[in-house]
């Protein structure tokens, strides 16, 4: 929000590209957005043993904008932008 209103006028399409950007950027860098690393939490692909892939971050960050595939889950508590991205979150 900080780099919203500094640069864009609190304009709502840029607060959420700005945060598309940052989600993609941190999942690459350290595997976790800013909020998931101060809760001690990270992600991680669930059945391959690699780091997350743009692609990945890419799927996940585009769903979760979206807002609705996070609205729903499935028993495991994954919401479908992490079933779609192969990912899942787990503490560090």
């Amino acid at each position: 929000m900080l780099i919203s209103h500094a640069f864009f006028s609190d304009d709502s399409w840029a607060t959420l590209l700005v945060f598309a950007a940052l989600q993609v950027i941190f999942i690459l860098i350290i595997g976790a957005s800013v909020g998931h690393w101060i809760c001690g939490l990270r992600l991680i692909r669930k059945t391959l043993s690699k780091p997350i892939g743009v692609v990945q971050a890419l799927v996940r960050t585009l769903l979760l904008c979206l807002v609705i595939p996070v609205a729903i889950w499935d028993a495991d508590a994954r919401g479908l932008h992490d079933k779609a991205a192969d990912t899942i979150l787990v503490r560090r």
